[in-house]
């Protein structure tokens, strides 16, 4: 059963889905595809990220997604940053943006994390078939 911050989240997941980028992501199924791992993992990427900090308003769309994939690098969970990084894009975030938030979390979180956020990063670009500029992103 969908709680209500589910439901908010899951909501706001949807706003934040591009319309031309529904046909290279697919936000739900890959939270969806989650719950076959641990029943309670898709509540908490939804839950935590869209209906927590994406819902609130003192930030900016851009903002609320830098600081989710802030703190999903420190936190070292994958599969949940990739989806923001493909939120960041949706949003209007560029490249440039997102490695910066990555970059400055390597005091705090170490290069082997980083550097795993950028690979994650390239992956997004090249599934949406954007072309990084230079070899290192």
């Amino acid at each position: 059963m969908a709680t209500d911050r589910y439901q908010r989240g899951l909501d706001r997941m949807m706003e934040l889905v591009s319309p031309e980028h529904t046909n290279t992501f697919d936000h739900v199924k890959l939270v969806e595809s989650y719950q076959s791992l641990d029943a309670d993992l898709s509540d908490y990427i939804v839950s935590f990220a869209f209906g927590d900090i994406y819902s609130r308003t003192g930030l900016t769309q851009q903002e609320q997604t830098m600081v989710t994939i802030s703190t999903l690098v420190a936190l070292g969970t994958e599969p949940q940053l990739k989806l923001h990084i493909n939120t960041g894009f949706n949003v209007g975030l560029t490249k440039e943006k997102i490695v910066g938030a990555l970059i400055h979390c390597i005091p705090y979180v170490g290069f082997p994390r980083v550097l795993n956020g950028l690979t994650l990063v390239k992956q997004v670009m090249a599934e949406r078939g954007l072309v990084p500029e230079s070899p290192t992103v």
